[in-house]
């Protein structure tokens, strides 16, 4: 199958800094695609690349095998970073004045349904919650009924309880066959909602892959921890790496199994243990040596 959108060998300078260095990637239809990355590693500048914002300096981007033009500027819905809504207007009708822009419109119903606006469509714009605008921004992105969804950290600044709502929104427009380029921040969000994943740092894409699959490449081993106020006693039952951290001990070992075996010989007291697999933050931290944050 064709892909929606195809980029290839994308690059992008400014003075002193390679922002993007030769980046290619594609994106099949119906999916979520992910790009992570430390702050500086080039994500936003390649997001702001494929909108139109910016010029490349070389490379490709095809959008349904053909170079990016009016097509994609119809087909594509944009909910910005950060995106400054009109004043003295309702939820409702900001809805009504920008799909009142596109030839191309989606049902309003639709729309307000999906986003979840119901209760806030008279309310002014200037009285609506951080969670609640990220909504309508969203409901924005979707009134010319685009096939593309490009969100640049939509839930940045958000409560967890508001993030979380607004990924069951986006897993909703996904299922509804809409194809999806999110950044973000939160790692979590990325394993919730992305099919594929590119990592990106110092402007290069360092691995592409699923979650899963990334998971399986680089999230070998595993973390026991054992809470103690002596985690001296512990530190040669086992021949792993370990640290003294905080109100205990952990031990980092790819062979988990036996590692618990000899814990339970030991006569050790393993009330307080807990062990943890790797997850997408240790992957990320792994490739990068930054947390997503830094």
């Amino acid at each position: 199958m064709e892909p929606v959108l195809e980029i290839r060998n994308l690059r992008k300078s400014f003075p002193g800094v390679k922002a993007v260095d030769g980046i290619s990637f594609s994106i099949e239809a119906g999916t979520c695609f992910g790009l992570l990355g430390p702050n500086g590693a080039g994500k936003t500048t390649t997001i702001e690349i494929i909108e139109g914002i910016l010029n490349e300096d070389s490379g490709t981007i095809l959008y349904k095998g053909e170079n990016r033009g009016k097509r994609f500027k119809a087909e594509a819905g944009i909910q910005f970073q950060s995106t400054r809504l009109p004043e003295y207007l309702t939820v409702f009708e900001t809805l009504k004045t920008y799909r009142g822009l596109y030839p191309g419109k989606t049902d309003i119903d639709w729309i307000i349904e999906v986003c979840r606006l119901e209760e806030i469509l008279n309310r002014d714009n200037r009285k609506i919650s951080g969670g609640q605008k990220q909504r309508l921004l969203l409901a924005i992105a979707l009134t010319n009924n685009p096939e593309l969804i490009i969100l640049d950290e939509p839930t940045t600044g958000l409560d967890p309880q508001a993030r979380r709502h607004l990924w069951e929104i986006v897993t909703g427009i996904k299922n509804s066959g809409k194809t999806i380029i999110l950044t973000t921040h939160y790692m979590e969000e990325a394993e919730r909602l992305c099919d594929k994943i590119a990592i990106m740092d110092y402007g290069k894409i360092i691995d592409i892959d699923t979650p899963n699959s990334l998971l399986m490449k680089y999230g070998k081993g595993a973390t026991i921890y054992i809470r103690t106020e002596d985690p001296e006693k512990y530190r040669n039952i086992l021949s792993c790496q370990y640290f003294i951290v905080e109100n205990g001990i952990e031990f980092r070992t790819d062979f988990l199994n036996l590692c618990i075996q000899q814990l339970a010989a030991s006569e050790a007291d393993l009330t307080g243990m807990t062990v943890r697999t790797p997850n997408l933050e240790d992957v990320f931290l792994k490739l990068t040596g930054h947390t997503l944050r830094a």
